[in-house]
């Protein structure tokens, strides 16, 4: 795909996911929280971060949530307690980061600004019970081959983990079935948002 043909796509893709955003109602207090969600290497934090900047919106990535490896389900609770609960109470949004070299989660916490969209992307940000908050789900895919090169490309060190952590992700996925209730589903096979 051409440089130019693939900024007019990703300019499309984005365009859709705002026009769905704002045809959306808050559903988590005030706030309408965008999910991008789908499996590791779908291309989830790159049409984030173009999204989030489409929508002046702050993100919160899952990679900050998870306690670790094992952590994909318990990230999604995170994204419930410190996330979603505290905006839909009207309070502000703000969460521990999991500092990977050190197995733990930071003392400090990071302070969501106050904003009337969040966007929430990673793996497990459309699960349940943090994806009955979100006004706008959208699902990142891409065929496997694809998704393990990327993500090993940008993580090298990410190998000796992938199949565990896709494993994980199965039984995440197939118990919640999110794409189901996606809004928009991406397929980024062909390209890399």
């Amino acid at each position: 795909m051409s440089t130019d043909h693939r900024a007019s796509h990703v300019a499309s893709v984005v365009a859709s996911v705002v026009a769905l955003v704002d045809a959306s109602e808050p559903r988590c207090g005030s706030t309408k929280l965008v999910a991008i969600d789908g499996p590791s290497g779908a291309g989830k934090t790159t049409l984030a971060s173009d999204v989030a900047a489409a929508l002046s919106a702050p993100t919160v990535h899952m990679d900050d949530l998870y306690p670790g490896w094992d952590g994909l389900r318990a990230g999604t609770h995170r994204a419930h307690e410190w996330i979603v609960s505290p905006l839909r109470d009207g309070r502000p949004a703000r969460y521990q980061r999991w500092d990977w070299a050190l197995d733990a989660y930071a003392e400090e916490w990071v302070q969501i600004p106050p904003s009337e969209i969040v966007v929430l992307e990673g793996c497990g940000a459309g699960a349940l019970p943090a994806g009955n908050a979100a006004s706008v789900l959208i699902w990142v895919e891409a065929d496997a081959g694809v998704r393990l090169a990327r993500g090993i490309a940008r993580d090298p060190e990410y190998a000796e983990f992938w199949d565990a952590w896709a494993d994980s992700e199965r039984r995440l996925y197939e118990a919640d079935r999110t794409w189901e209730r996606a809004h928009l589903f991406i397929d980024t096979t062909l390209d890399r948002l």
